[in-house]
């Protein structure tokens, strides 16, 4: 089986396994999308959910955020970790995103990469669930299982993960693949004891006791 067979075997497992592909944060906007990843790093999804609960309730629009001095910003989001450095970034993005962008979260990678604090996974699930277009995701569970699977071997940078993953997938179900790793990579190949006996990916993962 070449890498690009096991890609799209891989698909259709996830697919069956995971039908709802949706992103584990939760925003109404494009820019709550952005500011959410931001949060995310270093930061569980569930922690970040948290917090843009109450985050996005007092600062309820891009001016507000854009207005608001940073100490308060970064009071609302202190439980996230790196509380300063990300307020720094959400006010200076809401401000950047009005002054260049019409309040509009841009929609490619060459423009969203100039907002401050948002790097290539932020961009890419931004361009996949905000405009639909072909994207991956390299979270720490992408990079995890792309190697677990064979689709990529001992390689734990994310632009060469993405970059490789770009060649072995349908571009139309790249994003929602990348979702359906998450859901997989915390409810069975967990970065620890993975329930390998269980597994619905089995067949084709070259980590499996028994897979060929």
């Amino acid at each position: 089986m070449t890498k690009k067979e096991r890609a799209a075997a891989v698909t259709e497992l996830l697919k069956e396994a995971y039908p709802d592909a949706v992103c584990a944060l939760h925003y109404t906007t494009d820019y709550e999308l952005l500011f959410a990843t931001r949060l995310s790093a270093q930061c569980t999804d569930a922690r970040v959910n948290i917090v843009t609960e109450t985050l996005f309730r007092q600062f309820p629009t891009l001016q507000s955020f854009a207005e608001a001095p940073e100490e308060e910003i970064a009071a609302a989001i202190k439980t996230c970790g790196l509380f300063r450095t990300k307020a720094r970034d959400l006010k200076a993005c809401a401000i950047m995103l009005l002054s260049q962008y019409g309040g509009k979260v841009p929609d490619t990678m060459e423009e969203l990469l100039k907002l401050p604090g948002v790097g290539r996974k932020t961009a890419n699930l931004v361009l996949g669930d905000i405009y639909g277009k072909p994207a991956v995701v390299t979270d720490t569970h992408c990079i995890r299982l792309s190697n677990r699977l064979g689709l990529v071997k001992d390689e734990k940078d994310p632009v060469k993960v993405e970059n490789a993953l770009r060649k072995l997938l349908d571009p139309k179900e790249s994003s929602d693949f990348c979702h359906r790793l998450v859901l997989h990579g915390r409810e069975c190949c967990t970065a620890r004891s993975p329930k390998c006996e269980s597994c619905p990916l089995g067949a084709v993962c070259l980590s499996y006791p028994i897979s060929k």
